[in-house]
C-alpha cells in the first residue's frame, strides 16, 4: 500500500494525514491493534487521557521500534518486533481530560500519561473539550505552552472547539494552535469552522470521521462504493484525504485496519465531492461542545 501523505502543521512539525484512532478501544487489545496498524502502514496514532489505553498504546509502539526486552516480554500481540521504525517515524497524540483543566493540573495531567505512554516526548498535546463553563481552558493552554517551549511537545492544539472558544483562546494565546480535532463526517461538515482554520492556519483533524457506521449506509455513499470499486467505509476516508483534513478513523480487525488505510490508490472526481458535500445534514453522532461540562 502507499502510505499516507503527511501535512505540515504551522510548526512545520510533519504530521501523516491517516491515523489510528483509539477511542473506544479496550485497554487489553490498544497493543496488539497499535502493532497491527503498524504493519498495515499506519504511523500516526490518536489518543487520550479519558480512553484508559495509553499504556497499551505506548507499549504497540515500543514493539515496533525498541526491542521487546525493553517492554518486560511484550511484543503487542504479534510475537514479533519489526526494527523497522524509530520513534521519529510515529505520531503520537494524546488530550488532558476536562476533570485536569488549569495550569498545575494539566502539567500533572501530562506527566501522568507521559507515564502511562513511556515515551520521552508527545507530538501532539491537545484539550479535549473546552469546558468553557469551567473558564479553564486558556489556563490549561498556557501550560501547554509551557510543555512546547519545553521541548516535551513538538505541537499542541485543542479539540471539539467552536469558533467562540477559538477566538477567546487567541486573546491570550502566544502559540497558534497547531490543530482543532472536532467531529467531522458527511453528515456534519462543519464548513463554518474549517474556514476559520484555514484563516488561523489551524489543520483540521476529524473525530467520528465515518459518524459511527451510521454515514456508511447513505445511499449516495453506498453507490459511490459500487461505482469504484470500493467499500463505503473508504469512499468517506477518501472524501476527508481530499478535503484536506487529518483523519483518524477506528477499527478493531486487522482486515477493516488494512481496509481503512487501502485509500491511496483512487481519487474522487469532482462531481462525486460536491454529491458527498450535500449530504450535510447537521447530524452529530456524539455531544455538542456547548453541552459538555
Amino acid at each position: 500500500m502507499k502510505p499516507s501523505p503527511r501535512l505540515s502543521l504551522n510548526n512545520g512539525v510533519m504530521i501523516d494525514q491517516l491515523g489510528f484512532g483509539l477511542y473506544k478501544v479496550p485497554p487489553a487489545d490498544a497493543a496488539s491493534l497499535v502493532a497491527t496498524a503498524i504493519g498495515a502502514g499506519y504511523r500516526h496514532f490518536d489518543t487520550a487521557a479519558m480512553y484508559g489505553n495509553e499504556y497499551g498504546v505506548g507499549r504497540g509502539i515500543g514493539s515496533a521500534v525498541i526491542p521487546p526486552a525493553a517492554l518486560d516480554g511484550q511484543t503487542g500481540g504479534s510475537g514479533e518486533s519489526t526494527h523497522l521504525l524509530s520513534r521519529e517515524d510515529v505520531f503520537v497524540t494524546t488530550k488532558v481530560w476536562n476533570d485536569d483543566q488549569g495550569y498545575d493540573a494539566t502539567l500533572r495531567a501530562f506527566d501522568a500519561s507521559m507515564a502511562s505512554l513511556g515515551l520521552d516526548y508527545v507530538d501532539l498535546y491537545l484539550i479535549h473539550w473546552p469546558c468553557a463553563g469551567r473558564g479553564l481552558y486558556q489556563e490549561s493552554y498556557r501550560a501547554m505552552e509551557t510543555l512546547y517551549r519545553e521541548g516535551r511537545v513538538r505541537a499542541i492544539g485543542v479539540s471539539n472547539f467552536q469558533a467562540a472558544h477559538l477566538e477567546a483562546l487567541m486573546q491570550k494565546a502566544e502559540v497558534v494552535p497547531a490543530v482543532n480535532q472536532i467531529e467531522l463526517h458527511p453528515w456534519l461538515q462543519q464548513p463554518r469552522l474549517r474556514t476559520l482554520h484555514e484563516q488561523l492556519r489551524i489543520r483540521t483533524a476529524a473525530w467520528s470521521p465515518l459518524g459511527r457506521g451510521e454515514v456508511l449506509h447513505d445511499p449516495a455513499i453506498r453507490a459511490l462504493a459500487d461505482k469504484y470499486g470500493k467499500t463505503a467505509a473508504q469512499i468517506v476516508v477518501r472524501w476527508h484525504i481530499q478535503l484536506g483534513n487529518i483523519v483518524i478513523p477506528k477499527a478493531s480487525s486487522a482486515a477493516r485496519i488494512q481496509e481503512n488505510f487501502d485509500v491511496f490508490g483512487f481519487q474522487l472526481e469532482p462531481a462525486d465531492m460536491d454529491g458527498l458535500a450535500a449530504l450535510e445534514r447537521h447530524h452529530r453522532t456524539g455531544s455538542h461542545p456547548d453541552n459538555v461540562t
